[in-house]
């Protein structure tokens, strides 16, 4: 009997020792897993060439199947400034469940208050290693293992910084809202472009940024079809950079610009008109050389504006491939005259260019490819003509 009942008590004892166990390692596994997946995004970061980067910490949910990355930072190596290239507080990264009743396993990237800081002295230093566009892709693969389906960034922050101007340059936009939907064409409809990009910002001199738009990011050139534009943005705010590339400044005015782009197989159609409505330049006593440079300025912006509307414009057409875009000289010259002595205009998004436009554009490359590619053929053959008929 005593042989029987010390038995029972050690089954009793093995059947709440294993669970009890199975639930410590768990634990000690739930409480480790931070470390290892904090340690394993840094090592993501460090392998990006000429760039360094950390995180401060990884906070995982495990129900919802997300993790959380706390204070992620990247910066050049060779970098002259403190300034980091990406400062991102809070980017939550999770399965998106509602996709899951579409039949795709994908993921949904939520920023909260990120920055992109372009340092133009930073970024310009030839030396050391530059990231290719495989190493930025395959960094952001290894810290999203399944293809992202939604982006949204709240209260973001992108700024072109130039250090060495005097005073120095910081063109900026804040209270950045984006979000990006159907990334992967989880939703499958019949149309060519099937993410939808919307944006909200503010910008230097407190203007009002939009941009909208649908992409096609499958293929290796998106194919997009969007808008854009800045409306009431005060022209004071851009005296530090005026001053510094035109040696101008403005005492009042009021700048905005308006823009359209579509792409059709790496081929790109666009145009941006930029408007100064109501802008006045500063006056003080400078030295001669400025003070007749800002008059030639004053006596062509006033030649150029628009007289009934004061408005100083133009809209600079852009068209071309992608690896040879630029911008056609004598169009932007014309549409200059065209607003000071025909007609204003208007500050509105014209709505003159869609995806039809580029992707005739592409037809056209594209049989131009053809043509070339057949003359090259024919010259072959020629060439090879002549060396039999010398051998001969």
């Amino acid at each position: 009997m005593t042989d029987k009942k010390s038995k029972r008590r050690r089954y009793k004892k093995k059947r709440y020792i294993v669970p009890i166990a199975i639930i410590v390692i768990l634990l000690v596994a739930r409480l480790l897993l931070p470390f290892v997946v904090k340690k394993y995004v840094n090592g993501v970061l460090a392998d990006i060439p000429g760039y360094y980067g950390q995180v401060a910490d990884i906070d995982l949910a495990l129900v919802r199947g997300a993790y959380t990355i706390d204070g992620l930072y990247l910066n050049k190596v060779n970098a002259g400034s403190e300034v980091p290239y990406l400062d991102f507080e809070k980017t939550d990264i999770s399965v998106e469940w509602k996709a899951l009743f579409d039949g795709k396993i994908v993921s949904e990237v939520i920023m909260t208050r990120p920055k992109f800081i372009y340092v133009f002295e930073d970024q310009q230093d030839s030396t050391g290693a530059e990231p290719e566009v495989e190493d930025w892709s395959k960094a952001l693969t290894d810290l999203v293992p399944i293809d992202i389906n939604r982006l949204e960034i709240i209260d973001g922050t992108a700024a072109f910084v130039q250090l060495q101007a005097n005073p120095n340059i910081d063109l900026n936009l804040k209270n950045i809202h984006l979000k990006a939907i159907n990334l992967r064409n989880v939703i499958q409809k019949n149309r060519t472009l099937p993410s939808e990009v919307h944006a909200r910002a503010v910008s230097i001199g407190e203007g009002n940024m939009k941009l909208d738009g649908k992409m096609n990011l499958v293929k290796q050139i998106p194919d997009m079809d969007i808008a854009f534009s800045l409306e009431g943005a005060n022209a004071t705010a851009l005296n530090d950079f005026t001053k510094h590339y035109a040696e101008i400044d403005f005492e009042s005015g009021t700048f905005e610009v308006f823009g359209e782009v579509a792409i059709a197989d790496g081929f790109l159609k666009g145009s941006i008109k930029p408007i100064l409505k109501n802008g006045k330049l500063l006056g003080k006593e400078d030295g001669f050389l400025e003070t007749l440079w800002e008059g030639f300025v004053g006596f062509f912006k006033f030649v150029l504006k628009n007289q009934k509307n004061n408005t100083l414009a133009t809209k600079v057409p852009i068209e071309g491939d992608l690896n040879n875009v630029g911008t056609k000289i004598w169009p932007t010259i014309t549409n200059i005259f065209q607003n000071a002595w025909i007609k204003a205009f208007q500050g509105i998004v014209d709505d003159d260019i869609d995806f039809k436009d580029a992707e005739a554009g592409a037809d056209k490359v594209d049989k131009k490819q053809i043509r070339k590619e057949a003359r090259q053929e024919r010259r072959a053959e020629k060439k090879k003509e002549r060396k039999k008929d010398n051998l001969e």
